[in-house]
């Protein structure tokens, strides 16, 4: 590495299901992460059934790490209808929530949307027949319309891509067959295709595999703490990306709006 760059160190993890009992349960891999790295991406389902309570606790741990935090929301954290406030409850000690926003920060550009099912390739659910099955695919057409937008705006030389749900098969695949639809569309794979990022991180699918490739070889990685803890046993369940980047004109960070 050259004497004008420098190394950024993104941890990435997913599937945290905070519960009202998980007071403390998360401190000692959130301090293991702010010690290494420069920033912390959450990939979804932060708390377990939805509720606010977890929430305030999740947020309660997340206080402590004194690294830029940048999250989407899981399946989970809609359970109780209750995302919003969710939401909130993190923007308020400093999480950047992402749905189509933008985090920024010293020439990396971070995308994030939830995502959402449908299934993969030629299998994936088309829009026809019933009017539930039109809106279920709808809603995977916006999330996908959603993410592109955000890739189109990202100005910065490395790209970053967080979902909940997957956008290819391979990093579900050793969950049922049967519930594919439910973990991931190929619809999310559009954009990476038209926007190509550095990297992708999802959750989800806890029974999946750490790691696969878009069609046009953008590395995804399947960071829910199940599959990290099964895959990984000897080390913390998060993802460490390095970055060679070279050095900003000041140290600032920041968000931008859809």
């Amino acid at each position: 590495m050259g004497t004008n760059s420098r190394l950024m160190r993104l941890a990435a993890v997913g599937d945290l299901h905070c519960t009202r009992s998980s007071q403390g349960a998360l401190q000692s891999l959130f301090a293991r992460i702010a010690g290494g790295a420069d920033v912390l991406a959450l990939c979804g389902d932060l708390t377990d059934t939805g509720l606010p309570e977890e929430a305030r606790i999740l947020a309660r741990e997340v206080a402590a790490v004194k690294i830029p935090v940048v999250a989407v929301l899981g399946n989970h954290d809609y359970e109780a209808g209750k995302a919003d406030e969710i939401r909130q409850i993190l923007c308020d000690i400093g999480v950047h929530m992402l749905d189509g926003e933008l985090f920024e920060i010293q020439g990396i550009g971070i995308a994030g949307v939830k995502g959402f099912g449908g299934g993969f390739g030629a299998r994936a659910l088309q829009p026809w027949g019933e009017e539930v099955v039109k809106r279920f695919v709808h809603e995977a057409i916006q999330e996908a319309l959603k993410l592109e937008s955000a890739l189109a705006r990202l100005g910065t030389e490395h790209r970053i891509v967080l979902l909940h749900y997957s956008p290819i098969e391979a990093t579900v695949l050793g969950e049922p067959p049967e519930i594919f639809p439910f973990l991931g569309s190929s619809r999310l794979e559009d954009p990476l295709s038209r926007y190509p990022p550095r990297a992708v991180f999802h959750g989800h699918a806890h029974r999946g595999q750490p790691e696969g490739r878009t069609r046009d070889d953008v590395p995804v990685y399947n960071v829910s703490i199940p599959v990290l803890e099964r895959t990984f046993p000897d080390r913390p369940p998060f993802h460490l990306l390095e970055l060679s980047l070279p050095d900003p004109p000041d140290g600032q960070h920041h968000s931008v709006g859809r």
